[in-house]
């Protein structure tokens, strides 16, 4: 065992305490490592200097990215300042400045080639969510039927990033789409998309595939993940005046309570179905939260 390991089960323990998305766990694990293998000694016993220091390397020597170099900065930021409590300063940690480019977003011919694809309707359900209410893949496979609140039309999102929950809005017309789901296929248990395994809900990585698999067999020109769709969400409130607080609340970034409902006419996925809408469809009554 090397000297670096206690820290870095201090590290994990308070990540996990602070309800870290297990993603962000993993990436400041892997740059703390890389940044005291990097300077050859303990992070506890570096200074400011040796954060420099390696921003720099990372940048100039092995040429990488703002982001990258910006979730080192978050890793070594959460390890100096919340678990080894060092009275630094907040100046130390200076993100690199990223280029500002439009995220790849989607027109509506293509997102519904793209669902024609899709193979399974558990897997079109959840995408539904990425492009109807902006959901990541990681919050859209794990979503519990009892988080649906049909009269307000809202989808509390749990543990967000902190660890707070946020609620996200929910169009009729993707409330109808869940709502047809939810009669094929009878979920059991608290997820409305459960796994093979008991108590259990698919994966998001499950999620991405087929989105890939989909993309791949619509040949369409652009790449598409959960997070294009997510992104023509965004994009389409934006377009449509939505309140970019409002929208970042949304999204996850910010909080500024319960968001207001948006207008059916702003969300992309009523858009696409509108025309499609059966005019009669037997309502479902989903379970509401006790």
């Amino acid at each position: 065992m090397t000297p670096l390991s206690p820290l870095l089960q201090r590290f994990s323990e308070h990540m996990q305490s602070r309800h870290l998305a297990p993603a962000t766990q993993r990436n400041y694990i892997h740059y703390v490592t890389k940044f005291a293998r990097y300077h050859g000694r303990d992070p506890e016993q570096l200074d400011p200097d040796a954060v420099r220091q390696y921003q720099t390397y990372l940048l100039q020597d092995r040429g990488q990215s703002a982001d990258s170099v910006n979730t080192f900065i978050s890793a070594v930021r959460f390890l100096y300042l919340e678990t080894l409590k060092m009275p630094w300063k907040k100046e130390v940690f200076i993100r690199t400045a990223a280029k500002k480019k439009r995220p790849a977003t989607l027109i509506p011919a293509d997102v519904r080639s793209l669902f024609e694809h899709v193979t399974g309707i558990k897997h079109r359900a959840a995408l539904m969510l990425c492009y109807g209410a902006g959901l990541t893949a990681a919050e859209a496979v794990a979503v519990k039927t009892a988080n649906i609140d049909s009269r307000s039309l809202l989808l509390r999102v749990e543990h967000c990033n902190g660890g707070k929950d946020r609620y996200v809005p929910l169009s009729p017309l993707l409330l109808d789409a869940l709502r047809t789901y939810w009669l094929i296929v009878r979920p059991s248990g608290p997820w409305l998309f459960p796994s093979w395994r008991a108590a259990r809900h698919i994966g998001g990585g499950l999620l991405r595939r087929a989105c890939k698999e989909a993309w791949q067999l619509a040949s369409l020109p652009k790449h598409v993940s959960p997070r294009t769709l997510r992104h023509t969400f965004t994009g389409c409130l934006l377009d449509k005046s939505v309140d970019q607080r409002v929208v970042q609340a949304i999204l996850g970034r910010s909080s500024i309570g319960v968001p207001a409902k948006i207008e059916p006419k702003a969300s992309p996925l009523d858009q696409l179905l509108v025309g499609t809408r059966r005019k009669a469809r037997k309502k479902i009554k989903v379970p509401q939260p006790k």
